[in-house]
């Protein structure tokens, strides 16, 4: 399963919307992902390494361990109030919801992602991940 669908039937199961997929997907798109339209944890994952808040917690999203837990607030100072709110829109619920649903989800699809090491790779290893962090606060 790509990563798209299995955000999208995650996110539904979470929230208990009566929305189609396809739009569902296209929200999450739209909030996640890169020009192609296919959701950038690696830069989802770049950004949070680049807060102090975030940085253990992403951390512990792409370990073998436990996944820390991260709150809505987190969820909505990360992607912008704004976005969050377009993503809650499209989907027909309000923002808090919207950004509980996306707490709860989100580590679970970065643990899934990086099992076997694979979103790191694509980000250049933890050194990458932690030099495309550096460079957003440059």
């Amino acid at each position: 399963m790509e990563i798209n669908e299995l955000c999208a039937q995650l996110l539904s199961e979470k929230l208990g919307l009566q929305v189609d997929s396809e739009t569902i997907g296209r929200a999450i798109g739209s909030l996640l992902g890169n020009t192609q339209g296919n959701i950038d944890l690696a830069g989802l994952a770049s950004k949070m390494a680049a807060s102090d808040n975030l940085s253990n917690i992403v951390r512990s999203w792409l370990g073998d361990g436990a996944n820390s837990a991260i709150s809505p607030d987190n969820i909505t100072e990360l992607m912008g109030k704004s976005q969050i709110s377009d993503f809650a829109s499209q989907l027909g619920t309000d923002s808090s919801v919207a950004a509980a649903g996306l707490a709860e989800i989100l580590p679970q699809i970065m643990d899934k992602s990086s099992s076997g090491g694979s979103l790191l790779e694509s980000a250049g290893g933890l050194g990458g991940l932690m030099g495309a962090a550096k460079s957003f606060l440059s």
